[in-house]
């Protein structure tokens, strides 16, 4: 690996670093402002394509439905509407052919344990350990469950 070069990425033949695997495309739903925009950067900097950032359920719904991402993060909380709600709400538009939803909060997985039992979610982060990798970590789980 060549020094300062992250794994999993090689130069092309016109020096620019490029990728052997397509990037996750993703959709981030929250309804705060600073957040979607730092959890934008942070994920196009680890290799990941935002591809849609929405703050309400209603914009959100229109996104994925739009957009066809290959996972859709989504805060537990987005003001007056409920995370978990969007969540069951894009699972029913689809069912399968919907992308995966992974929810994410400031709040402790503990906290939220009994509903993130019953969500089609396939998957939970902290914003704190939100991460490319976590994420292609999560959807790759859902792949051995199948």
């Amino acid at each position: 690996m060549l020094a300062g070069m992250p794994a999993g990425r090689f130069r092309g033949h016109n020096g620019a670093v490029e990728s052997p695997v397509k990037p996750i495309r993703v959709v981030i739903v929250d309804d705060n402002p600073e957040f979607l925009d730092s959890a934008r950067r942070l994920l196009e900097h680890q290799g990941a394509r935002v591809v849609g950032m929405a703050s309400t359920n209603a914009d959100a719904l229109r996104s994925v439905q739009e957009l066809r991402p290959d996972v859709t993060l989504v805060d537990v909380n987005l003001g007056e509407e409920s995370g978990f709600d969007l969540a069951e709400a894009l699972h029913e538009i689809d069912g399968a052919a919907t992308a995966p939803v992974i929810l994410i909060s400031t709040h402790a997985e503990p906290d939220l344990t009994d509903m993130l039992e019953t969500s089609p979610a396939i998957g939970f982060l902290a914003k704190s350990a939100l991460s490319a990798t976590a994420i292609t970590a999560a959807l790759g789980r859902l792949g051995e469950s199948k």
